[in-house]
């Protein structure tokens, strides 16, 4: 959340948020090794803790000398491959990434863990794939990249572009887009770093048809700049139009909304978008104990359509 005159007292800022992420994945690594079994299965299990849970994931192979990982993403539905991601283990970050993360101005959620909203992206994505079929499409802050290389392997969308401000994220992208490269057929898939600040996006700008994303808009000092270069990559003439999932987060959501009208853009918010979906977040809402303290403000995705 960012500091502003009125709260700096109460409100912490992007960057003390950042540290605050970053401290809780460098102490993980700090346990004495009498509890590296243990938390070895929390870390590896990380979709088991918390999470809807839409796409089955299991552990293929864990090197315990390496901060990564292999998983195995089971699509739900008949006749679509399975993915194979390379991704870090929750929360074991280092002073590294965040010198990384200051150096380019980004934060550093993307590379600490998968947040659950992605997962309900590619489950949507994944449940209307006539909408990317034949279409030039984009992920923002796309993490290690379930919902892209989904859109690549189930939809014959004619390009994709997984993209993420974070170099570290990139090359995770250029490596498991390349595992996964014989599930994509027809589709051009590749990575992108890519900074929401950027003005003009190289022979880019205004020509996707669809934008995809997962819980960027978390941080209100980045606001500004993804509404922009949302506007900037929207296609332009003709139809196309911005898929995003984020919880509301107290006022977060309506923040970036402002900025979106701002640029002279329309959206829609839908909270009913997916039975299944629905029927999980009710389930946690009444207590289901697989994802303890859930709350919908702040961990139930709403859908937001964004047009011109």
């Amino acid at each position: 959340m960012e500091t502003n005159s009125n709260s700096a007292s109460s409100k912490p800022s992007a960057s003390s948020l950042r540290w605050r992420i970053l401290s809780r994945a460098v102490l993980h690594r700090a346990k004495n090794p009498e509890d590296e079994s243990q938390l070895g299965m929390k870390l590896i299990s990380r979709k088991a803790a918390k999470g809807f849970n839409l796409i089955p994931c299991q552990l293929l192979n864990h090197d315990p000398e390496s901060r990564d990982a292999q998983f195995c993403y089971t699509l739900p539905t008949q006749g679509c491959p399975k993915l194979v991601l390379t991704q870090r283990l929750n929360n074991n970050a280092d002073l590294t990434d965040f010198e990384i993360c200051n150096r380019h101005n980004i934060d550093n959620t993307g590379i600490v863990c998968q947040w659950p909203s992605e997962d309900v992206l590619a489950y949507y994505c994944l449940s209307h794939a006539d909408m990317f079929r034949s279409k030039r499409v984009i992920e923002l802050g796309s993490g290690y990249g379930l919902a892209g290389l989904t859109i690549a392997a189930t939809t014959e969308a004619l390009e994709v572009v997984i993209s993420d401000g974070n170099p570290q994220v990139v090359d995770y992208i250029l490596h498991n887009i390349n595992t996964n490269s014989g599930a994509f057929g027809e589709t051009r898939v590749k990575p992108m770093k890519l900074h929401w600040n950027e003005k003009e996006v190289s022979n880019l700008s205004h020509t996707f048809d669809v934008i995809v994303a997962s819980d960027c808009t978390f941080f209100k000092e980045f606001h500004k700049d993804l509404a922009q270069v949302t506007e900037l990559l929207l296609k332009k003439p003709g139809p196309s139009e911005a898929i995003f999932f984020s919880p509301k987060r107290g006022n977060s959501l309506d923040k970036f909304l402002e900025e979106i009208k701002d640029n002279g853009l329309l959206f829609s918010i839908t909270e009913i978008y997916d039975t299944e979906i629905w029927n999980r977040h009710q389930q946690f809402m009444n207590g289901d104990e697989s994802w303890p303290g859930y709350e919908k403000d702040h961990c139930y995705p709403l859908l937001i359509r964004i047009t011109r």
